[in-house]
């Protein structure tokens, strides 16, 4: 265990040596530099995981953490802030995912990207973006926390708008401007919990929380809902879930990496290890659960009616991590990360297997231009039917339904039931909404020709079928890292075996409903829907929800549409004219009151001096 320094130092000597490179080196070896240096750090973290799993199973409380202490970064007074890592159930168990998928990501953008330009520099931003990541996750400091915070953003920011196209850097532009609300509230927290505590290392932080904290005081919320907004902003999460769909614009593989499997899952970490504060804040905690609800409804219906392939897939990550965060809301900690490991792996099969089908369609993106591909396309097609069956949480042979079922039965037994709910229909209209792309994507009649290009990398894509059992493969991998000790047990959880029966056929049920409702929709060609959308209610919510509630209207109105006519309002410098014209206004006057004095005439002059004498003598007698 004591190379977990190596784990992020590897990724980023990497980013180092093809950033100086300067493309003089060949693909070939920017491949091995930008693919292997992943490789060696997954290589790594499973070396340390065997370790720490003996060694954890030998514990007699059922905790172990590793700390490692590298260097001291700021001392001023008594400001100390060290670089170090901070090991345990929680932070190994992101490590796996952030190095595990990176690697077969990185491997999957060494085939996908090698016609693009500049094909260098996005392993460059890759490889920056992982090291930046895997110190998040590791880092026993707030401060060194939002380090790797900001890098991940600005590397979300350079992926995003990696290809010259206007579009591109607009959504950049978004993903960057709204993150930064959640960004700044996030460093008002730190400006508070440093304050309060005189530190910001997490640890001495947990053991002067109950010296310097009153459960539900003013200051615990207030520093809860500040790290919330943090979260909210990097998860995309209501009400700041818009950038997350316009991001969709960047490299697929970018999109699998970034804006599925890790970066929007920063914001569950960061609630799940700060889980102490929150638990001071149960108000806020509560919030918390609140706002997932409504993201993952929001979504659902959002992806119901999209036309574009991955922005159907990043609505249903909006979703997910909506999940993650009702299961945090409600206390159940374990339950937010399991489904935070089975998303990454079935996401990011999703996300490969998208972009090979786009590749295979001539970049087309539009699921009904597609069809009949399940023939030209069979491991696509498997990918899809497996990484869809998790997302929609098909019972029993999908980890995706363990993790997601897992959730909603701590919602019912800790008395949730407006929760469960609102989980069970967001069930529903997912497998709704991913069985009517893949319907429409792989059955009917073929619409377009393959392409060449994908017959002849065919074989060497079969690493997906690694992908394909990763869902089963993340089960078992948080299985093997279990978090009861990191997490403290929930009390008002009783277990009641009938209970969870029922809720398990219920929410097999919602799932197979939709499946069919898909099925009887877009497969039998049923005119159900055409009879829905016809009126002027349902044309009303297709618009609504194609544009996603309608919160770019809003946000447009509220933020943008002001700024710009305050910008245009001060280019003309009103303030300047203003003072101008009164100086000049005033000057004019002088000059004109002056020159009215200057008349040439004795008497006037004779009057004046008299005048003035006067006032001399009057302002004597008054002030002296």
């Amino acid at each position: 265990m004591n190379l977990v320094y190596l784990v992020p130092l590897f990724p980023f000597c990497g980013f180092l040596l093809l950033t100086f490179s300067q493309g003089r080196w060949s693909e070939t070896v920017s491949t091995i530099i930008g693919v292997g240096s992943i490789g060696v750090a997954a290589l790594i973290t499973f070396f340390i995981a065997l370790d720490f799993s003996s060694t954890y199973g030998n514990t007699t409380n059922g905790t172990l953490e590793y700390i490692q202490t590298l260097w001291n970064w700021i001392v001023l007074d008594d400001f100390h802030i060290s670089i170090v890592f901070n090991l345990n159930c929680l932070s190994l168990t992101m490590v796996c995912v952030v190095t595990g998928v990176g690697f077969f990501i990185q491997l999957y953008a060494s085939w996908y990207m090698n016609e693009t330009d500049n094909y260098v520099r996005f392993f460059a931003y890759t490889d920056l973006f992982i090291a930046n990541m895997i110190l998040l996750t590791l880092a026993d400091n707030l401060l060194l926390i939002y380090l790797g915070w900001e890098g991940v953003g600005l590397c979300s920011y350079l992926l995003i708008g990696f290809y010259p196209e206007p579009k591109n850097g607009m959504a950049a532009m978004k993903a960057f401007i709204i993150t930064r609300f959640g960004d700044v509230l996030l460093v008002f927290a730190l400006f508070m919990l440093y304050n309060k505590f005189g530190t910001l290392n997490l640890q001495e932080i947990i053991t002067l929380i109950p010296q310097k904290i009153t459960k539900n005081s003013l200051t615990i919320t207030l520093i809860t809902l500040l790290l919330l907004g943090g979260a909210v902003g990097k998860s995309a999460q209501f009400p700041l879930q818009g950038w997350l769909a316009d991001a969709m614009t960047g490299p697929t593989p970018a999109s699998a990496l970034i804006h599925a499997a890790t970066m929007v899952t920063a914001g569950v970490y960061l609630i799940a290890r700060t889980h102490h504060l929150f638990l001071m804040a149960t108000n806020v905690l509560h919030l918390v659960g609140i706002i997932g609800a409504i993201t993952l409804v929001l979504a659902g219906f959002t992806a119901l009616v999209q036309t574009d392939i991955k922005r159907i897939l990043a609505y249903s990550t909006m979703g997910q991590v909506g999940y993650m965060f009702l299961a945090l809301g409600i206390q159940a900690w374990e339950a937010a990360i399991f489904h935070l490991v089975t998303h990454s792996f079935f996401k990011s099969l999703l996300f490969l297997a998208a972009g090979s089908v786009i590749l295979a369609c001539r970049q087309e993106q539009n699921i009904f231009r597609m069809g009949g591909l399940r023939k030209s396309m069979p491991l696509m097609y498997i990918s899809f039917l497996i990484g869809g069956s998790s997302l929609s949480a098909f019972p029993l042979f999908t980890a995706g339904f363990f993790s997601k079922e897992d959730i909603l039965w701590h919602a019912m037994a800790n008395g949730h039931s407006i929760l469960v709910i609102v989980g069970l229909l967001g069930s529903f209209i997912t497998s709704t909404y991913t069985f009517r792309m893949i319907f429409l994507i792989f059955h009917g009649n073929e619409k377009i020709k393959i392409h060449t290009r994908y017959h002849t990398i065919n074989y060497y894509l079969s690493f997906l079928t690694f992908l394909t059992l990763s869902t089963f493969f993340g089960a078992w991998m948080a299985m093997m890292l279990p978090l009861s000790g990191f997490f403290p047990i929930d009390q008002q959880y009783h277990c009641n075996y009938n209970q969870k029966l029922i809720l398990e056929i219920v929410s097999s049920a919602t799932c197979f409903a939709g499946i069919l409702l898909a099925a009887v929709v877009w497969i039998s060609k049923c005119h159900f829907i055409k009879i829905i959308t016809d009126n002027k209610l349902g044309r009303f919510l297709t618009i609504l929800w194609f544009h996603a509630w309608g919160f770019d209207w809003i946000y447009k109105k509220i933020f943008v549409e002001p700024y710009v006519t305050i910008a245009r309002t001060i280019t003309y410098d009103p303030v300047k004219k203003i003072i101008d014209n009164v100086t000049a206004l005033l000057i004019l006057w002088i000059r004109r009151i002056l020159t009215m004095s200057e008349n040439g005439q004795i008497r006037w002059y004779i009057a004046s001096i008299g005048l003035g004498a006067i006032f001399v003598l009057l302002s004597f007698l008054i002030f002296i």
